[in-house]
């Protein structure tokens, strides 16, 4: 695992720690619902991949925008989102993010810079230009994050994209969170090379290639991002490689997508990212029982956000075309 190179080292780790922690029991509390049927809503875990969103969030001001696809409880925790929020929209309720009209799939929180999530891939990347665009034109200290998955990077809004940001020197950082499959289709089989960071290099822009399950490495290529952007030295094209450990939608090991898939999981759980951080900090001297004691505190989060979401009402029947239309008309 990199390590951190600053004076508050153990702070820094222990603080990486409790978000990935926040978003790896979050979601399983979801899954167990799910498989329960108490909840409908289509979604798309990101456990095991937690440390690309904590890692770039962590390098970001609350003033940052971030932008994401469907895979995105982890990314709307990570930037600040109130986790009772997002389990209420999940559970579809009136009190959630975007009360209760958007599910899993569509979260967003623009008051710590969540500006919005869609299933669409690749949707939201030119998206995320356009505020970078928009922070260079008004002069503000602003840098735009777009966080997508590979399958992303085959469709023509990644590469107009990057084009676009290239020649503007625009504020932005393009997140390839590379789990090497796109839904069920390995990576090998959608591209004649494994070479998505390459895209950067055509585009005339820099990019790097991390340990997506390393969060201090992701953080630290993060903050050499985020400065270029401030810096006025343009975008980065960002490939955190990684690797999920549920279904491509659903909480269910995704073991009916072939042999292969099944295999490469073993080794992937091997690298658990929590675990790996979690080693690094008792070999830095935080001690078991503190540990424990930070499990039991995010564990108690989760509870409530549980509760909350359960005993909230659902959207009115007769508020369902409101924001459909502008009501100033």
């Amino acid at each position: 695992m990199k390590t951190l190179n600053n004076v508050n080292e153990q702070t820094d780790l222990l603080r990486f720690y409790r978000s990935m922690l926040r978003i790896r029991l979050f979601e399983e509390a979801v899954a167990d619902v799910v498989e329960a049927g108490e909840i409908r809503t289509p979604c798309h875990f990101c456990i095991g991949q937690e440390a690309p969103p904590v890692g770039v969030c962590e390098a970001l001001t609350t003033d940052d925008q971030i932008f994401g696809a469907h895979r995105s409880h982890g990314h709307y925790l990570a930037k600040g989102g109130d986790m009772q929020a997002l389990m209420a929209e999940i559970f579809c309720r009136s009190t959630g993010c975007c009360g209760g009209r958007g599910g899993s799939m569509h979260v967003i929180d623009t008051s710590v810079g969540v500006m919005g999530t869609v299933p669409i891939v690749a949707a939201t990347i030119p998206i995320a230009v356009g505020a970078a665009l928009a922070a260079k034109l008004r002069g503000e200290d602003r840098v735009a994050v777009s966080f997508f998955g590979d399958g992303a990077t085959e469709e023509g809004h990644f590469h107009e994209s990057l084009n676009l940001a290239g020649v503007n020197n625009l504020p932005v950082l393009f997140v390839c969170e590379n789990n090497l499959y796109s839904s069920h289709m390995g990576i090998h089989q959608r591209r004649r090379e494994d070479n998505i960071l390459k895209s950067a290099e055509a585009h005339g822009i820099v990019g790097e290639s991390v340990d997506g399950n390393d969060v201090t490495a992701v953080f630290e290529a993060s903050k050499r991002a985020t400065a270029r952007a401030r810096a006025g030295a343009g975008p980065t094209l960002l490939e955190c490689r990684t690797f999920r450990w549920r279904g491509h939608v659903g909480p269910a090991w995704d073991y009916d997508v072939g042999v292969k898939r099944k295999d490469e999981l073993k080794d992937w759980i091997k690298r658990d990212p929590l675990l790996r951080c979690r080693q690094e900090l008792v070999e830095q001297g935080v001690t078991e029982p503190a540990l424990a004691d930070l499990r039991q505190e995010v564990e108690e989060e989760v509870a409530a956000a549980l509760e909350y979401a359960r005993n909230s009402p659902e959207p009115m029947g007769s508020e369902v075309l409101r924001h459909v239309y502008s009501e100033a008309a």
